[in-house]
């Protein structure tokens, strides 16, 4: 075996691949981008024994080697692509053991490569729940190739696949030849010969994808359309006719290896019998709203402990690390600047772990699915279907993977709507903006007993960049010029229990890019706030010390600190840069603080939170936390708390709309290909921001 063995996972949707592939390798995984496009691939080690690993490339979903959407079409060009270097020594296909007939379509198709191939029988269980006896030695027989049967979902049978990974042979397979393409033998070995390919096969991909294959060149595409038109290789209808003479040959093999009994516990009736309560015309948007409403309530109800844990804890450790370093500017910089940026990110752990759990749990029950096709008819009233619906929802926890799975929507329309309306959907960046806003100027109190109101006005946060994203979809409409044809097309999984382990792994990988990446962008972006914020021009730090001392000769010491403190900070370079755009924000209720943390916030929305703890903390000596430092603010206007309603809703609306995410910028140019669209995006939506917050701030205030 290689020493850098390199494996490939590919299967239907719905088949259980990812789970498998969480069970190969737990923790041990990291997400990239393939080469060139900007679609997720999962990397993964798996130890086959003590000494051997091998490299596993999750590859996305696809019903057969004929895209119909760009993920799809990642799939047939990582394996056509003989330079790729990633180009794997073994396929690890997964079937649906329960609809073994259609997800052998895949496999016959990944055979005819010609690489090494296991095929992984999974979820055997709801096979045999739904009456399905296999006989997997016959069917092994029948295919050529090792097939191994698991249940992903608690480990059954991951010991005997790695047993067969070790020990199966590199040696490539002998591809079949098919009675359709028989008339086309000479050119497909031309084809062959020509390009140096592994089997024919990848010539008669040659000829049916050309246009679409990303690493051929101009030349080589002039090429094979010359031989396609030539010798009159009819794609579409070949590909019909291919498909249909695989399924005769797939299905002589199932029938002979697979009998089917009649069994009272069948999955499938108990997930129609659900259905008619999820998917019903009222209780179906019922039950969804009820489920956001819990989720919202979750992350204010159960977050509440560990986030004021966390919090004591940062506060412990700033106070500790100011009694034992001297006084320096780099004593500063470490309690001021690097601990309150570090501690901005982590309090939010709790509140960023549920969010994804919960969205976690219902990718993993099926119910996702449902969510899509019960929103479908209402989602056509706005110019989309209801495959926009899963970008939409992943906006709620980030908008870059969500534009990203767009790339599922066939309809150039509708996707480009869908893109253009994501960034108005709340991601998780937002979450702690409004949880702390809500928490200062929304009562903690309970409806009906066990409902915060607080979760009331997080969900109506939450709805507002809906019922906002829906509207803009109606304009983009009649905007955009697409005639592209409209269907929806999706395959409705059984219900299952959560598969609790990748729910784990969820959890820990959206944690854990959540504190690196955008934990980075904040710790660094305190740290140059702290400095900003601590200098200023020539001596105009000492000078406004020297004012605060002059103007309150009477106070003490310990009364003078924290008038020093806000004093010097006005007069930094920090304090001068809010002063400068004071009056373009002054109608909306905001200062020339919150001004620093709306232009730090285009490099990232959760650096408001670590802006306004760093400008408190150097405003103040005291160990509180910034929810109570702001709490505490006034204004001194009117004498009452700076932080009221109009204020809160004002800012909490500001960044419902806002296009601050720079990277969100750069991924919405990479898939529309266009600056037309991603700086109008960009402009519009920011207006959007400042109207409407100018608007809830002068009917609230």
């Amino acid at each position: 075996m290689k020493a850098n063995y390199k494996i490939a996972l590919v299967g239907n949707p719905n088949a259980g691949k990812t789970s498998l592939f969480n069970q190969l390798t737990g923790l041990n995984q990291k997400v990239a981008n393939f080469a060139g496009v900007t679609v997720e691939k999962k990397i993964g080690k798996l130890a086959l024994d003590k000494n051997q690993k091998a490299l596993l490339v999750d590859l996305p979903g696809t019903y057969s080697l004929y895209p119909k959407s760009a993920d799809e079409q990642v799939v047939l060009d990582f394996l056509l692509d003989k330079n790729n270097p990633e180009l794997p020594d073994l396929i690890l296909v997964v079937a649906d053991a329960s609809n073994l007939q259609r997800n052998l379509l895949l496999f016959s198709q990944i055979y005819d490569l010609g690489f090494p191939v296991v095929v992984v029988l999974n979820m055997i269980d709801l096979a045999e729940q739904s009456g399905w006896e296999i006989d997997v030695s016959a069917l092994s027989q029948k295919l050529g190739v090792p097939v191994v049967a698991t249940n992903s979902r608690n480990g059954q049978g991951i010991e005997e696949l790695k047993k067969t990974l070790l020990n199966h042979s590199l040696q490539g397979n002998a591809p079949r030849q098919w009675q359709v393409f028989a008339p086309f033998a000479e050119i497909i070995a031309e084809i062959q010969r020509k390009y140096q390919l592994a089997s024919p096969y990848q010539s008669v991909l040659y000829l049916h994808h050309y246009e679409r294959l990303h690493f051929l060149s101009e030349a080589d595409k002039n090429y094979l359309q010359k031989i396609q038109i030539q010798h009159q290789f009819n794609s579409l209808d070949l590909q019909a006719k291919e498909i249909l003479e695989r399924y005769d040959t797939i299905s002589a093999a199932v029938s002979q290896c697979s009998q089917k009994y009649e069994k009272p516990q069948n999955p499938l009736a108990f997930s129609q019998k659900l259905d008619k309560i999820l998917m019903h015309p009222l209780w179906g948007y019922t039950i969804f709203l009820a489920v956001l409403l819990l989720i919202f309530n979750a992350i204010f109800q159960w977050a509440e402990i560990p986030m004021n844990f966390i919090e004591e804890q940062m506060g412990n450790l700033q106070s500790f690390f100011k009694e034992i370093l001297p006084n320096h500017f780099l004593s500063h910089l470490w309690t001021e600047g690097i601990l309150a940026g570090i501690g901005s990110v982590v309090v939010f752990i709790p509140q960023i772990a549920l969010l994804f759990g919960f969205i976690a749990i219902l990718e993993e029950t099926g119910y996702m699915t449902r969510i899509m096709i019960i929103m479908d008819k209402i989602m056509r009233r706005f110019g989309l279907n209801g495959k926009s619906v899963v970008p939409l929802i992943s906006g709620v926890a980030c908008a870059i993977p969500a534009i990203m799975a767009t790339r599922n929507i066939d309809n150039r329309k509708e996707r480009f709507i869908t893109i253009l309306i994501t960034p108005l959907m709340s991601c998780s960046a937002r979450l702690p903006i409004y949880t702390i806003m809500i928490a200062l100027v929304v009562p903690a109190d309970t409806f009906l007993g066990f409902i915060r109101y607080q979760a009331l006005a997080l969900l109506m946060m939450y709805l507002l960049g809906i019922v906002m994203a829906l509207l803009a979809s109606i304009i983009l409409t009649k905007l955009l010029q697409f005639k592209d044809k409209s269907y929806f097309v999706v395959e409705i999984p059984t219900y299952k229990m959560p598969r609790w382990k990748n729910v784990g792994i969820t959890i820990w990988e959206k944690v854990k890019t959540f504190c690196i990446d955008a934990g980075r962008v904040i710790v660094l972006i305190s740290v140059v706030l702290w400095a900003l914020a601590s200098f200023g021009w020539g001596d105009s730090l000492e000078r406004a010390e020297v004012n605060v001392k002059e103007k309150y000769k009477n106070l003490s010491e310990t009364e003078l600190k924290p008038l020093i403190n806000s004093a010097k900070l006005e007069a930094s370079f920090a304090g001068s840069l809010g002063k400068l755009i004071e009056p373009a924000i002054e109608p909306l209720g905001f200062d020339w603080r919150i001004g620093i943390s709306l232009i730090a916030s285009f490099a990232a929305r959760e650096v408001f939170v670590a802006t306004m703890s760093v400008i408190y903390g150097l405003e103040s000596d005291d160990e509180q936390n910034v929810r109570q430092k702001m709490a505490q603010e006034i204004n001194p206007k009117t004498g009452k708390p700076f932080f009221d309603v109009a204020v809160g809703f004002s800012l909490m609306i500001f960044y419902a709309f806002a296009m601050q995410c720079m990277s969100t910028f750069s991924v919405v140019l990479k898939e529309t290909k266009s600056l037309k669209y991603a700086l109008g995006q960009l402009v519009v939506l920011n207006t959007l921001a400042y109207v409407a917050s100018l608007i809830v701030y002068q009917l609230l205030k």
